[in-house]
């Protein structure tokens, strides 16, 4: 494949949906990183907002909210440690919440305008967030190899982690999104689906990613 390069003035947006530990993460940083595109996690986001609602206790919430989300510098996500079991209980709590979803919207919009050639994963990215999107890419994997893929990432952090609780949190967590009434996951009607339990490989994964990519670029711009 040629890699076609992105210009300057050229602006490309990409959503990357998912269900959890479906693969969504790493495709999205790694078609990212391949085309020079700013990679934006939405559950990074959700997972900092609970950290500090946690943390402080705030009164009103939304407010308190609104005024971190406003000032905020992403470098400062990477030093903190967003993925403990509290921080990931609470996630999934206030993730259902309009108002909060609200606030977390209107950044990613911003994030998206202002950088222009972007890619942003998530639950709700292709439907709610960049609904008119040049790409949306829909993440599907088996529960048994997400939870597999989980499990072998928890490992390495703790010894004593089980594959059967990992599975059945894995299983709660996507039901809890794609039955929640505020954006819940489901595919975009014009997603392109990457099975990632039968592109059993990353390289495979990409070269699937790639080759989108490479079609809109042409599309867009030419050759």
């Amino acid at each position: 494949m040629e890699n076609l390069k992105l210009k300057k003035h050229h602006k490309l947006i990409v959503a990357a949906d998912g269900g959890a530990a479906s693969g969504k993460t790493t495709g999205a940083k790694k078609i990212s990183k391949k085309y020079g595109l700013k990679f934006l996690s939405s559950g990074i986001l959700y997972r900092f907002a609970s950290y500090q609602l946690l943390k402080h206790k705030p009164k009103n919430k939304i407010t308190f909210l609104k005024k971190i989300f406003n000032k905020l510098n992403l470098k400062k996500l990477n030093k903190i440690n967003l993925h403990t079991a509290e921080i990931s209980e609470h996630t999934s709590i206030i993730a259902k919440e309009k108002k909060v979803r609200v606030i977390l919207k209107l950044f990613q919009r911003k994030f998206a305008k202002k950088f222009k050639k972007v890619c942003i994963e998530g639950r709700d990215i292709g439907t709610v967030i960049l609904p008119k999107a040049d790409i949306k890419f829909y993440f599907v994997c088996s529960l048994n190899i997400a939870a597999k893929r989980r499990f072998k990432e928890l490992r390495k952090k703790d010894k004593n982690v089980k594959l059967f609780d990992v599975k059945k949190s894995l299983k709660i967590r996507n039901n809890r999104d794609k039955n929640r009434k505020n954006s819940p996951l489901i595919q975009s009607k014009d997603a392109v689906i990457v099975r990632t339990d039968k592109l059993k490989n990353i390289p495979g994964m990409m070269s699937k990613m790639s080759e989108i990519v490479e079609k809109k670029i042409k599309e867009k711009y030419g050759s």
